[in-house]
């Protein structure tokens, strides 16, 4: 339901005449074409393209592909609600644009109760639709598909890339790291004297995390924040404590924590895919960026852990036994 609500519909007004008449569907939508060069109209088998703003009668918006920076594209199908506009579409052709209002109480019927409180009983949601392309099903897989081996070439290029960066880095700076199967870089730059903490114990970590080239993007240092022109307003400057191995932090933390004893100060080399990978986190972390934690592993709590019960041993043969066995077989 929340998805078909909050399915968006375009904005674009070219010559709109205010003193038009609007027209109404079956199911009590209203509707205003707008057509500069009428062409054949969208086909059941089309897969449609187009830009959308979903507003309140008040102007607010609440969606817009607009500001999402990328149009709509999905198949024509069968209506499910007033408000997925299914209705609508066949009535329509490459570049008519469309204004619709469908009433509140249609849309919520049956359960009013999830009505959010900016819309009111008896009003109306205005959608305003620019339908930019349409294609057959079998155009739109392939380049879908076109889509998808292009974004896979350049994501074997970028992994590529940040592995020579990272090989890079560590040549440059002389760096003597371990490595573990994963891909996980690290130095114990002094090594604390208490045992290493297991999964679900508690740790309380220090540290300050830079991308390859050198920029600072977190910090739980004062001093490192300030020296970096971080700014974290609020951000209280202490250890800060989770769960590892409960997946709260970058796969990169949770493999690299255990492997520290505490009190442990170390430099981790972290490659996107223990970190944010294809995705990237914010303006500083770009996807496939490797990071760097220098951090302190400055307290541990631990839980209590099942005990590792020894293996079994295979029980002891009683003495003789074999030369019972000979015996008895030379009897026979």
């Amino acid at each position: 339901m929340k998805n078909t609500f909050y399915l968006g519909l375009i904005f674009c007004l070219f010559g709109f005449n205010a003193s038009a008449q609007y027209k109404r569907t079956a199911r009590g939508a209203q509707y205003q074409i707008i057509s500069s060069n009428p062409g054949a109209k969208i086909q059941p088998t089309d897969v449609i393209t187009f830009n959308a703003v979903q507003s309140t009668e008040s102007d607010s918006v609440l969606f817009s592909t607009y500001k999402l920076g990328q149009p709509i594209k999905t198949p024509l199908r069968q209506s499910n609600n007033v408000a997925d506009l299914m209705d609508i579409f066949p009535l329509l052709s490459v570049n008519d644009s469309v204004i619709v209002k469908v009433p509140v109480d249609s849309v919520f019927k049956g359960h009013e109760a999830d009505m959010p409180p900016i819309f009111k009983k008896g009003s109306n949601i205005i959608f305003n639709v620019k339908i930019l392309q349409t294609q057959s099903l079998e155009a739109a897989m392939a380049e879908r598909n076109a889509a998808m081996e292009k974004i896979k070439a350049e994501s074997e290029q970028l992994k590529a890339s940040e592995s020579a960066s990272i090989a890079n880095y560590i040549k440059t700076n002389n760096i003597l790291a371990k490595s573990t199967p994963s891909g996980l870089k690290y130095v114990v730059k002094a090594a604390g004297l208490k045992p290493k903490p297991q999964n679900g114990d508690t740790v309380y970590v220090n540290y300050t995390g830079r991308t390859l080239d050198g920029k600072v993007f977190d910090s739980s240092i004062e001093a490192d924040a300030k020296a970096a022109g971080l700014q974290q307003p609020g951000r209280t400057y202490e250890p800060i404590n989770f769960a590892v191995g409960t997946g709260r932090v970058i796969k990169g933390w949770d493999e690299g924590l255990v492997l520290l004893n505490e009190g442990s100060k170390a430099r981790f080399i972290i490659p996107s895919a223990l970190a944010y990978g294809e995705r990237g986190a914010g303006a500083d972390i770009k996807p496939y960026t490797t990071l760097i934690f220098d951090l302190e592993l400055v307290k541990v709590v631990r839980v209590k852990h099942d005990a590792v019960k020894p293996a079994a041993k295979a029980p002891l043969k009683k003495k003789g036994t074999l030369k019972k066995r000979v015996a008895a077989k030379k009897k026979n």
